[in-house]
């Protein structure tokens, strides 16, 4: 890039505030309509109604504009601390954002085939978006484990994505819906007596 050309890009303004959540919502929509692998940049931004050109000054890939969506969807989730693993799974699991939220199941099946042929797209919606859910289960586990709630031997890298594995195999399977009540059943059936103390 000459010296000019430079100059002129970063005289361009940056997108930013109410124009890159349009955008990023116009991400999700196309997203839902034709997942993943038939997105393309040019269908996002006659969605927002942008260029191309806008686009690609911000994200230089479609992978970074779908994960930055899908991050973006919801805040930050919340760690649920009651003093309970049980309350605490389900609210972790089955609130705003968690497994029973239509929106993270059918965001999590339009792109589900591109975390297994796209590295660029895997590394970012596995940093960017599963990495803090887990967190969020992760520090469960680990405060009931600090209560004496869990057995000493209890593998953590096993429990922690055992909930979410267990209702993404019947929902995108077995094609049932993610309920809070297949939730809490595979909560107190398979969960809690994997983990809990014996005797």
């Amino acid at each position: 890039m000459t010296p000019e050309a430079a100059a002129a890009a970063a005289a361009r303004p940056r997108i930013e505030g109410d124009r890159e959540q349009e955008i990023l919502d116009a991400a999700i929509q196309v997203l839902a309509e034709v997942g993943y692998d038939r997105l393309t940049m040019d269908a996002v931004a006659a969605k927002a109604k942008a260029s191309k050109a806008t686009l690609y000054r911000r994200w230089t890939s479609k992978a970074k504009l779908v994960v930055e969506a899908l991050a973006q969807m919801k805040t930050s989730p919340e760690i649920p601390d009651t003093g309970d693993l049980r309350s605490d799974l389900v609210a972790a699991f089955c609130g705003h954002g968690g497994l029973s939220d239509s929106d993270t199941t059918t965001t999590f099946g339009a792109v589900v085939t591109a975390v297994s042929t796209d590295p660029e797209f895997a590394a970012e919606f596995r940093r960017q978006v599963v990495e803090p859910k887990s967190r969020v289960s992760r520090t469960v586990f680990e405060r009931a484990r600090d209560r004496g709630d869990l057995r000493d031997d209890v593998d953590l890298d096993l429990v922690v994505p055992a909930l979410a594995g267990i209702i993404l195999h019947r929902v995108f399977l077995l094609g049932e819906h993610p309920e809070p009540e297949l939730i809490e059943r595979a909560i107190d059936q398979i969960i809690l007596p994997a983990v809990r103390p014996q005797g």
